[in-house]
C-alpha cells in the first residue's frame, strides 16, 4: 500500500542519509558544484548552507577558499558531513551546524549569502513554513546579499511511475555492498506535491537488507517562488537555466533563481 505523505518535509532524510551520495553520485553528481562555487567566491564574505546534508556542496567549496557555515535538521546527514570534513582537515573553513532552516540560529546580517542548492526549499511543505524561511534568510543575510535558490526541474509535470527500478551499482562500505533502487513516483495534485517512495536493497554475498522510506517535495514553479521572493523583500537578479549561467525558460534543465536581500 503506497505511504501517505507526512506532512513535515524533513520526514526520510534520516533514513536516506546512507545513500544519499551513493545516488547523487549516479544522478546529478558535482555539476552544480562550480556554479555555487563561483557564487559563493563572488560573494565575498561568510556563506550559508541551507540543507548542508552530507556535505556534497559545503566540502567542495570550502576547499575553494569558500568561508561556509551549513545547517541542516538530519543528525545522520551531519555525521557523515562532519566525518568528511575531519578527513578533509577544513575544520576551520567549514562550519556545521544542526537546527531548522524556519528560524535560523544566527545573528542579524551575518552573512554575505545565502544558498539552497537543489530542492532544498521545496522541502518545506507548508506555505508558512516557507514564508518563515523567507524570512528567517532576509533577517541572517547582510543588505545587498546574495540568496541563491535552485528548484528541482519540472517537478510540477513528473511523470509517475510504480515500483521502476531507477538504479543499481556497488556502493563502498566495509565490505561492499551492491544496491538496488526501487522507486515508486506519486504526484498529489491537490496538496501540490511530489512523492518519493524509495525501496533500497542492500545486497552482501546471500544477505539482503531492505530500507523503506518517503521524500516528499512541494512542487513549486520559478514564477511561483520568485513571487515568494519577492514578497518576502527580495529583488531578483538573475533567473538561470543551467549550470554555465544560460537564461532560465520552463524547459530548461537547471532552476535556479538569484536574488538580492533589499
Amino acid at each position: 500500500m503506497a505511504r501517505k505523505p507526512g506532512s513535515e518535509g524533513h520526514e526520510g532524510w534520516d533514513e536516506y542519509a546512507a545513500f544519499y551520495d551513493w545516488e547523487n553520485a549516479r544522478t546529478l553528481g558535482r555539476r552544480d558544484v562550480p556554479f555555487w562555487r563561483a557564487v559563493a567566491l563572488a560573494s565575498g564574505g561568510l556563506v550559508l548552507e541551507l540543507g548542508c546534508g552530507t556535505g556534497r556542496v559545503a566540502l567542495p567549496l570550502g576547499r575553494a577558499g569558500v568561508r561556509l557555515v551549513g545547517i541542516d535538521r538530519s543528525d545522520p546527514m551531519l555525521a557523515r558531513a562532519r566525518r568528511r570534513l575531519a578527513r578533509a582537515r577544513l575544520d576551520g573553513q567549514v562550519g556545521l551546524v544542526r537546527g531548522d532552516i524556519r528560524a535560523l540560529p544566527f545573528p542579524a546580517s551575518a552573512f554575505a549569502m545565502v544558498m539552497a542548492p537543489y530542492g532544498v526549499l521545496q522541502s518545506l511543505l507548508r506555505e508558512r513554513d516557507l514564508a518563515n524561511t523567507l524570512a528567517a534568510v532576509h533577517r541572517v543575510l547582510c543588505r545587498g546579499g546574495t540568496f541563491g535558490v535552485e528548484l528541482v526541474a519540472d517537478l510540477p509535470s513528473w511523470d509517475e511511475y510504480r515500483r521502476r527500478v531507477s538504479l543499481k551499482g556497488w556502493r563502498r562500505v566495509r565490505g561492499g555492498a551492491h544496491v538496488t533502487l526501487v522507486e515508486t513516483v506519486r504526484q498529489d495534485r491537490v496538496r501540490r506535491l511530489t512523492i518519493f517512495d524509495q525501496e533500497f536493497t542492500e545486497r552482501r554475498g546471500h544477505q539482503r537488507r531492505r530500507r523503506r522510506f518517503a521524500l516528499t517535495f512541494r512542487t513549486l514553479s520559478v514564477p511561483q517562488m520568485v513571487r515568494r521572493l519577492e514578497k518576502a523583500g527580495f529583488e531578483i537578479t538573475r533567473l538561470i537555466g543551467d549550470y554555465r549561467g544560460a537564461p532560465w525558460d520552463a524547459r530548461a534543465e537547471a532552476w535556479i533563481v538569484l536574488a538580492r536581500r533589499r
